[in-house]
């Protein structure tokens, strides 16, 4: 497991609990040598006692050696780099590296499954993404939850699947990449606009409208993307984005609950002890939902709120279309008369089919 924040940690708990024998890498040895001597995480898991097959180090070589399956935990803006260490120490391997990050690349828009397959040069069916209604500390303490894992290898995602659970961790399995990562991104986006209205004091209802809304936005984009629908209505999608939005455990609710009550982003940033990763992906989101014509009005009023150029008081649910024309609720992809997402990746493919292929396939 690399990465000793609160979910690597609490995931090296599932893999120990489940029966594996689990080797931390943390950058800091003074936190290697708690986990390893005093079976504790004081600073991201107070009061959590980690079981006994789990052991530390700050040796990258030595967590990786004779590595079965490979978890990276890192944050996700610094993974690239981190990456470029692991490379050599994982040539001879074939264990599958599974992401448990949510987050897209800033610099190029990249899903983590994609740097990851670039910066290892490794068969993309070696590389699995685990994300789901997962709140860390809850989790910890050993609460009943369940998560997906998906590859575009099956055999990949049920290898992981079955060292992932226990009798507290239940894992399900989908070949679906695209919509899983996708998921575990845009809820964050959401969490964000929701922390803001919570900041901001408004209620349940603006709270429920931004959550609905905001599950159309996040299907309109990643079915754009490739993914399929229902991934965005199972774990990954749906179960994540309630976990994320209702509970005050979530790191992205957190930084958009400051924001809401006027506090900088750079302020916000400083007081923040871990990484919100929705903070990072707003503008690359917005950048690929532009790229493939798909309107997200609550995610760019999310990013107007974090270039102070919107008041939060201002963000709203309703603001949705940009006339007053009065339009259907369902998402683009399920509307009829060709505006959807869906029929843009129908559309695209018969162009390309057309085209005898000349033009570059997407995922």
């Amino acid at each position: 497991m690399l990465g000793a924040g609160s979910w690597g940690t609490t995931f090296g708990k599932v893999l120990a609990d489940g029966g594996a024998h689990v080797t931390m890498w943390s950058r800091r040895p003074e936190q290697a040598e708690e986990i390893r001597q005093a079976h504790r995480n004081t600073q991201y898991l107070p009061g959590i006692n980690l079981p006994r097959q789990m052991t530390a180090t700050s040796h990258l070589a030595d967590a990786l050696e004779g590595a079965d399956q490979i978890y990276l935990s890192v944050p996700s803006q610094a993974l690239r780099e981190n990456l470029a260490a692991v490379r050599p120490l994982v040539a001879a391997s074939d264990a599958p590296i599974v992401s448990l990050m949510k987050g897209v690349e800033k610099a190029t828009g990249m899903r983590m499954s994609q740097v990851i397959e670039e910066g290892l040069q490794c068969d993309p069916a070696r590389i699995a993404v685990a994300s789901g209604p997962n709140l860390a500390l809850e989790i910890a303490r050993e609460q009943p939850t369940a998560a997906v894992i998906s590859s575009t290898s099956q055999a990949t995602a049920e290898a992981v699947a079955l060292r992932a659970r226990n009798r507290y961790f239940r894992t399900f399995v989908n070949t679906d990449v695209i919509g899983t990562e996708f998921g575990g991104v845009l809820k964050n986006l959401i969490a964000v606009a929701i922390g803001i209205v919570d900041g901001v004091g408004y209620g349940e209802n603006t709270k429920a409208s931004i959550i609905t809304r905001g599950l159309v936005e996040m299907t309109d984009f990643a079915v754009a993307q490739g993914a399929h629908p229902e991934t965005l209505q199972g774990l990954a999608g749906l179960g994540d984005l309630i976990a994320t939005c209702q509970s005050p455990l979530s790191r992205n609710n957190t930084a958009g609950r400051l924001l809401g009550q006027g506090v900088t982003l750079p302020d916000v940033i400083k007081q923040m002890q871990q990484t919100a990763e929705g903070l990072a992906s707003v503008a690359p989101v917005l950048q690929l939902a532009r790229e493939v014509g798909v309107e997200m009005p609550i995610v760019e009023q999310v990013k107007m709120v974090l270039d102070g150029t919107m008041d939060p008081r201002d963000i709203a649910p309703h603001l949705t279309t940009d006339d007053d024309k009065p339009t259907g609720e369902r998402t683009q992809n399920g509307q009829a008369g060709g505006r959807g997402a869906l029929w843009r990746s129908i559309q695209r493919a018969l162009d390309q089919f057309r085209d005898g292929g000349r033009r570059p396939s997407g995922d």
